[in-house]
């Protein structure tokens, strides 16, 4: 069981729908005595605003907010646009796409086709699926 506080940050754009999906899951997984805080973080207040209502226990929005969150978290979800420039018809900006991708955190990303990304792999799953699978991956590393 998780021993110290542990920050777990959702992020997503445009509607936050996938953000969303991810906040509700882990709340139902985790249990309700735990140390971990998860933090929903949009890029624009709509998406931050869905994840809230999942559940997230706090939220902030925009390029400072993922900029200066992300180096201070240890689990970071979402879909895989969140380390590609310029991705979710340009919401997510080059300064966003770096600080995740260079946060000590362990990303669990969902891999989606849309940001001209495809993964080398037989994957022909849902989102749902990968949803869960990355709640399973979370388990592991939360040790639960």
């Amino acid at each position: 069981m998780v021993s110290k506080e542990i920050r777990i940050t959702v992020i997503d754009g445009q509607g936050g729908g996938i953000g969303k999906n991810i906040v509700s899951k882990l709340k139902k997984m985790l249990p309700a005595e735990n140390n971990v805080e998860i933090c929903a973080l949009g890029t624009n207040s709509t998406a931050t605003n869905n994840m809230i209502k999942a559940g997230a226990d706090i939220g902030a929005t925009g390029e400072n907010a993922i900029v200066r969150t992300a180096e201070r978290s240890d689990i970071i979800l979402g879909p895989m646009a969140i380390i590609v420039a310029n991705s979710m018809l340009g919401e997510l900006t080059p300064a966003m796409a770096t600080a995740v991708s260079s946060s000590p955190a362990k990303k669990i990303l969902i891999p989606l086709n849309r940001c001209n990304i495809i993964v080398a792999a037989e994957l022909n799953a849902t989102t749902d699926t990968y949803i869960d699978y990355s709640m399973k991956l979370v388990k592991e590393y939360l040790e639960i």
